[in-house]
């Protein structure tokens, strides 16, 4: 049976149980036959995927299915409202809510502000106070504040590249699933209910988070970083190829806003500049970051996608600083969208703010969970450290493809204890799909036959 299947499968048992379920309740009422070392390792993935969380130790321990944001949608008005239960908002923030709920034909059409942005003075003024401050660098800290830029989340990329790219898209109306953003990031594999230009847009996001973490030295509040920054997240996906990474030469509108922004050509690339200026000017990240999710949206400068790069543009201080990374975990879009509207409309930033900081809290928490488990040891891979390592040299030695590989595997399982079989077939195919030019070297193979082996290995 697929995994997928089995995800399915455990998740409706658990939504049975309000009060969560051990793992021997969940084998008892599974349709199907399944190890338990097997449930085990499904049970760890939906837990690492954020699909489901734990409460106990031990033995004691049960599993519940994560909690989803409540939203109801107002008839009237036509617009969504959120469960304030879900952040206790300012009076600021459920004043600009309320404005910004109201129907389009009773808020008040604007144009774009200049002075918005030009009376803003770096280091003077300041959208997050001293407080706020503190608190998201209490929480973003990761230890690596010594370490070359970029160190930490290179550290958690494979989980990071996933969170941000489903996050991220989502909030644009992408239909993925975290598990369908899984398969094709790390498999390449799209779902066929799934339309081309939402596999365009999560592997867009991949490029360009990619390029933030590697581009030492080059990755900036600049307009080579936000002008490529734009191209890779576009590619594919506008109507003239030309506009990727080009700055805006005609007037857009904003759905469900009466914000019209900037049209003049000129205008938007003197305001882009300023925004870069400031921007770089800035000495706190989280102001850094905070600054970029305002002002990159609100100016439009590119025909699509500005959210997107506002979104990713917030990473860069803070993968230059080595604090934990925002991928805008369970942010609702509702309310993302509500605070970017107190923007357009109002220039005002308190709601998008409290939604920034709870959105930041969230995130900072996952990645510090996901880097403790990194630091500890899998006893399983120690215990078959040298089985292991034979198997993944000799499959590259000899340029084995992927079925020759698979058989290959399967047969050298085979002389392990068949409790540990599906497991070492996990981890052996886990292995061969990380491996890349700069991790091989400790599996004793020359760089020649890990190229010829490359070869194979990517012919589908």
């Amino acid at each position: 049976m697929k995994t997928e299947k089995q995800y399915h499968a455990i998740s409706s048992i658990l939504n049975r149980h309000k009060e969560g379920a051990s793992i021997d309740e969940i084998k008892k009422e599974l349709e199907f036959d399944l190890a338990i070392r097997t449930l085990q390792r499904r049970l760890s993935k939906m837990k690492e995927l954020g699909m489901i969380i734990t409460s106990g130790e031990s033995r004691a321990t049960r599993y519940h299915l994560t909690p989803t944001p409540l939203a109801t949608e107002n008839k009237k008005g036509g617009t969504l409202t959120t469960s304030t239960e879900l952040i206790q908002f300012s009076t600021d923030s459920k004043e600009i809510l309320s404005i910004v709920s109201l129907p389009e034909n009773k808020r008040t059409p604007v144009g774009y502000n200049r002075r918005f942005l030009e009376t803003y003075r770096p280091n003077k003024d300041s959208y997050l106070s001293t407080e706020e401050k503190e608190k998201l660098h209490s929480i973003g800290k990761t230890g690596k504040d010594n370490y070359p830029a970029g160190t930490y989340a290179r550290e958690i990329l494979n989980r990071l590249l996933i969170d941000l790219s489903w996050n991220s898209s989502r909030l644009e109306g992408n239909t993925y699933s975290l598990l369908d953003t899984e398969r094709l990031i790390h498999e390449g594999k799209a779902p066929e209910n799934k339309s081309a230009m939402e596999t365009q847009m999560i592997l867009n996001h991949k490029d360009a988070i990619e390029f933030i973490v590697h581009s030492d030295g080059y990755i900036g509040f600049n307009r080579y970083t936000i002008l490529n920054l734009h191209a890779l997240l576009s590619n594919n996906l506008l109507p003239d190829p030309a506009a990727s990474g080009r700055l805006r030469k005609f007037g857009v509108g904003i759905g469900r806003s009466v914000f019209t922004p900037l049209a003049v050509p000129q205008l938007i690339d003197e305001m882009f500049d300023m925004i870069l200026s400031k921007a770089s000017q800035i000495e706190d990240p989280f102001e850094q970051a905070f600054f970029a999710l305002v002002h990159f949206p609100y100016l439009q400068a590119f025909d699509d996608v500005n959210k997107c790069v506002s979104r990713l543009s917030a990473n860069i201080p803070l993968n230059e600083h080595n604090l934990a990374p925002i991928s805008f975990i369970d942010v609702p879009e509702d309310l993302y969208i509500s605070g970017m509207l107190g923007v357009y409309e109002l220039n005002r930033v308190e709601l998008l703010k409290e939604v920034f900081i709870w959105a930041y809290e969230r995130s900072s928490l996952r990645y510090s969970a996901i880097r403790q488990s990194l630091g500890e040891p899998d006893s399983f891979r120690l215990k078959y450290r040298e089985p292991l390592l034979k198997v993944i040299s000799e499959i590259i030695d000899k340029s084995m493809d992927r079925d020759k590989a698979n058989e290959f595997i399967r047969q050298k399982a085979k002389e392990l204890p068949e409790m540990d079989q599906n497991n070492f077939i996990d981890t052996v195919e886990a292995e061969l799909l990380g491996l890349h030019e700069g991790n091989f070297a400790r599996y004793r193979i020359r760089p020649q036959a890990f190229l010829e082996w490359q070869k194979q290995w990517k012919q589908r």
